[in-house]
């Protein structure tokens, strides 16, 4: 074992051309990190700022680019809003226009349907009217001629008997007849 009493201790060495060196050698050891290994440090941690940085910029970049193309897309859908109902609008405007349009064309159709059957049917009724009055005519210049007891073929004579027949007919009342 080592004599305790001519020690001068674990920190100091026992030479003392040892601490001068260690000194120095610290020295030499710190200048170079100071000079060398320090501005690499600084230099990574300065772009490793400017990376981190420019991300976060980047990063702030897109957000502001996403919510101007988002407040662009709620623009562009209240417009495309906006134009469906307006176009809903005119379509009923249309749809109404439309339909009165049909309604008066129905109108103005029924009517020319009621001119043309009321003038078929007065047709029909001048023509009823022409076949009544020949058969009326031919039927009661017979039966003149039966109760009279002669003949009445004289066509002007029994057209005359026969028109002022129905002229007396029609000057009757209808409930008289």
């Amino acid at each position: 074992m080592l004599p305790l009493e001519g020690a001068l201790g674990p920190l100091l060495p026992e030479h003392p051309e040892e601490l001068v060196i260690g000194i120095v050698l610290f020295l030499i050891i710190w200048f170079v990190a100071w000079k060398v290994v320090v501005p690499r440090f600084e230099e990574m941690y300065a772009e490793r700022t400017e990376e981190i940085q420019g991300g976060i910029e980047k990063a702030e970049a897109a957000q502001a680019e996403a919510d101007a193309a988002r407040d662009e897309y709620r623009a562009q859908l209240a417009t495309a809003r906006d134009e469906a109902a307006r176009v809903r609008e005119d379509a009923k405007a249309q749809g109404a226009a439309i339909i009165a349009d049909m309604r008066q064309q129905a109108i103005e159709e029924s009517s020319r349907l009621l001119s043309n059957a009321k003038a078929q049917i007065d047709a029909e009724r001048a023509t009823a009217v022409t076949q009544l009055r020949a058969e009326v005519g031919g039927l009661a210049i017979t039966l003149a001629g039966r109760i009279i007891g002669e003949s009445l073929d004289d066509d002007a004579r029994a057209a005359r008997t026969v028109d002022r027949f129905i002229a007396d007919l029609e000057t009757q009342p209808a409930g008289r007849a």
